[in-house]
């Protein structure tokens, strides 16, 4: 028996009242983890389990070296204690199980999910039945009607950003959906010394992607849904890192075979190639990039986006440069990749890049407890 066990139950010796009380044990005059408490007093507060502190911490930038200093092993042990002391102080807000908004299904989401699928088919249907400038009168209204759709289907849901993505971002996505309808007959046109006319338009590929807002919202909610439950069942940072990550992988394989079967459908309905690399690397790049900046990570996505649009343009301007004198050479590496694949190969291999580089990034970032936490306490 140690001396402090042996003296748990002596009375404290009276002492001068002015005194300040020294803690015993491992705090010494000062509590630090008291200290932390007080910083994330709504935190803990509101947190209904010891692993919502430690998203709340984690996404505060406290890390398991922090911890240590506080003589704690990691930061969940750190906020089992937080979570304890904090129960045993009586505070006064009570602890409220999550609710519906963490997220929950509503009712809406089908509506703002199908509602890009619905507009764009009517605007197929229409340039299937019209010719010359009624058609392009209907292209016109087709992508200007989009934008707008889109952007009232991303605003609600779990693929809304909650005004994170910038206008970059956005021009970049714009650019890329534009290219998947007219870059592979505009490249081809190019290479043949045109273009002569108008090219071809792939509209298979556009109206599977706009379909697959639907499966894609549906996807998302599954991922964060789940994830909020292994959240609340977890007893370990590492523990709901390993129970996530199947999660994320699975929801997102559901929603590329979900794309393909799109595909597939729209290419038989429209007699038209379905582009299956090409527009599957897109649609799985546009989905990662939804959900990175959906947690608020911004930053990598952007830059793919980026990346792959400003990779898409450069195929395009490389053939067009290649026509001037003594510039041929510019166009080789586009010309040896699309002899070997077709002009699909340049956007499936761009974005095909992008989508590996984000499931990277998502696989490190979307299994950490802090990005499933709160709102408020996201980083």
């Amino acid at each position: 028996m140690t001396i402090d066990s042996a003296n748990a139950g002596a009375p404290r010796r009276a002492g001068n009242r002015n005194e300040p009380e020294r803690p015993a044990g491992r705090r010494g005059a000062v509590d630090p983890v008291k200290a932390l408490m007080h910083r994330h007093r709504e935190l803990c507060e509101r947190a209904v389990d010891p692993l919502e502190i430690a998203a709340g911490l984690e996404a505060h930038g406290v890390t398991d070296r922090t911890a240590a200093r506080l003589r704690h092993r990691d930061v969940f042990s750190l906020a089992e204690e937080m979570y304890a002391r904090a129960a045993r102080d009586g505070e006064e807000a009570p602890r409220t199980q999550p609710g519906p908004g963490r997220p929950g299904p509503r009712a809406y989401w089908a509506a703002l999910a199908l509602a890009p699928g619905a507009l764009c088919a009517a605007v197929v249907v229409g340039l299937r039945l019209t010719d010359g400038q009624p058609r392009s009168a209907v292209a016109v209204f087709g992508a200007l009607a989009m934008t707008p759709v889109l952007h009232i289907a991303f605003r609600r849901g779990p693929l809304s950003t909650r005004r994170r993505t910038t206008g970059a971002a956005r021009a970049w996505t714009c650019w890329l959906i534009a290219y998947a309808l007219v870059g592979d007959g505009l490249l081809s046109a190019a290479r043949d010394g045109g273009p002569h006319g108008p090219w071809p338009l792939a509209t298979a590929p556009v109206l599977a992607l706009c379909l697959a807002c639907a499966p894609a919202t549906w996807c998302a909610h599954l991922f964060a849904a789940r994830a909020r439950r292994r959240l609340s069942a977890s007893r370990g940072l590492e523990e709901f890192a390993a129970s996530v990550r199947p999660l994320l992988l699975g929801a997102f394989a559901l929603f590329v075979s979900a794309l393909c079967g799109l595909l597939a459908l729209c290419g038989t309905v429209l007699d038209e190639p379905p582009a299956y690399a090409g527009a599957g690397a897109l649609g799985a790049l546009l989905l990662l990039a939804r959900l990175l900046t959906a947690r608020g990570f911004t930053h990598v996505p952007g830059r793919a986006l980026a990346g792959a649009g400003a990779a898409e343009a450069l195929a395009l301007a490389t053939v067009f440069a290649a026509r001037l004198p003594g510039c041929s050479f510019l166009a080789v590496p586009v010309e040896r990749l699309a002899e070997a694949a077709g002009p699909g190969a340049v956007p499936a291999l761009v974005c095909g890049a992008g989508a590996l580089v984000l499931l990277v990034q998502a696989a490190r970032t979307l299994t950490r407890a802090s990005a499933h936490a709160p709102p408020c306490e996201a980083p």
